[in-house]
């Protein structure tokens, strides 16, 4: 609960009355109780001076319960007005609340309409959301340990595929047997949906897993994650099937050679834009700038994708135990698509990476 205490200092030095956590993923960082409440209403509400409470739908009660949170729960009915009855709770502790501070990026018009109408003489303007991932963004002992769990579990992931990707099976068959054999492994989520891109597919980088055919002598593509103690592995690799081009040799090599020189070069003290600059001036110079049309990277922690963003015009300077993606790619429509990540912890002297599948070029003809 330590993460939980830092929110409720934070709550006291900005003589707020009222914290009120809405992102189901920020409540599962501050209480350790996880679900995704999909419609329904999840909220941790944060005092001052007082126990915080856990807000949920009736059906998630007994579940939170066991998970060893030491605070209040209260449960509601669907048919029930779940804000009018938050009201109820937070003025049982303090009649008249007068400074809330909400997550700006994530509470919805509607949600904070019917929190503003039963606070109507409250203040609302405070976003916590800059707090919350400053919160988030170094991480601990316990979460490291998760990130490294689920490492290994997407380095699995992407020996399944590479053994079951072939020219005749499509995309789609692929992503089915990876996730298929991490089921019976006991991996039961995923941290989104397993991309499988073939050929030309692979120039879309936000495209989806399709049911076309993988063909000899082109790049296939794989992005995957799962999910371990609530924390996340994403992690790409692009592949050969079968005998490529020059082309396509030469866009995997310089990717890769991006990759590595950027991931070489984390080290605290480094900010994100000069890390940036370091892959995408590798990719520019060898004719491709125009191709890489993404960041070169993300926070990673219990969602995919994490403050901060490792990009032109973020001096943010990189400290230890900050965790991030390495994602050069480069994307020409109509051609291939190559996109080759990690995700690392920074340490006193670089970077450990998370996944430890080879990223040299693998060619596999069956």
């Amino acid at each position: 609960m330590e993460k939980l205490t830092q929110l409720q200092t934070y709550t006291k030095q900005n003589n707020l009355d009222v914290t009120f956590i809405s992102n189901f993923e920020d409540v599962q960082y501050f209480t350790g109780f996880g679900s995704d409440p999909i419609e329904r209403v999840l909220a941790l509400v944060v005092f001052p001076d007082a126990d915080p409470f856990l807000f949920a739908p009736a059906l998630e009660v007994e579940d939170i319960e066991k998970s060893g949170w030491p605070y209040p729960v209260y449960g509601y009915m669907d048919h029930e007005k779940p804000f009018s009855m938050i009201a109820d709770y937070i003025k049982e502790i303090n009649p008249n609340p007068q400074n809330f501070g909400i997550e700006m990026n994530n509470l919805v018009v509607d949600r904070f309409q019917a929190l503003q109408t039963e606070f109507s003489n409250a203040n609302f303007d405070h976003d916590v959301t800059p707090e919350v991932q400053t919160l988030h963004l170094i991480k601990n002992e316990a979460e490291i340990e998760a990130l490294r769990a689920a490492g290994k579990e997407a380095d699995f992931a992407f020996k399944v595929g590479f053994e079951t990707v072939r020219p005749g099976i499509t995309e789609a068959d692929v992503a089915a047997e990876i996730e298929y054999q991490l089921k019976k492994r006991g991996v039961m989520q995923m941290s989104f949906p397993t991309l499988i891109q073939a050929g030309e597919h692979a120039s879309q980088p936000h495209g989806d897993t399709s049911t076309n055919v993988i063909k000899d002598n082109e790049l296939v593509l794989f992005d995957l994650g799962t999910v371990h103690d609530g924390y996340i592995s994403d992690a790409s690799r692009t592949v050969a099937v079968g005998t490529l081009n020059d082309t396509q040799k030469d866009i995997y090599r310089v990717c890769l050679e991006a990759q590595l020189a950027a991931q070489a070069a984390v080290k605290p003290g480094i900010t994100a834009a000069e890390l940036d600059k370091i892959a995408r001036d590798i990719i520019t110079k060898a004719g491709y700038g125009k191709y890489f049309i993404h960041r070169l990277g993300h926070g990673i922690g219990m969602s995919e994708h994490e403050f901060p963003s490792i990009m032109e015009g973020n001096d943010l300077k990189l400290v230890e135990n900050m965790c991030f993606s390495i994602e050069p790619g480069i994307y020409i429509p109509g051609v291939a698509g190559v996109r080759i990540e990690d995700c690392v912890r920074v340490t006193k002297d670089g970077c450990e990476p998370f996944t430890h599948t080879s990223k040299l070029l693998k060619e596999i003809v069956r």
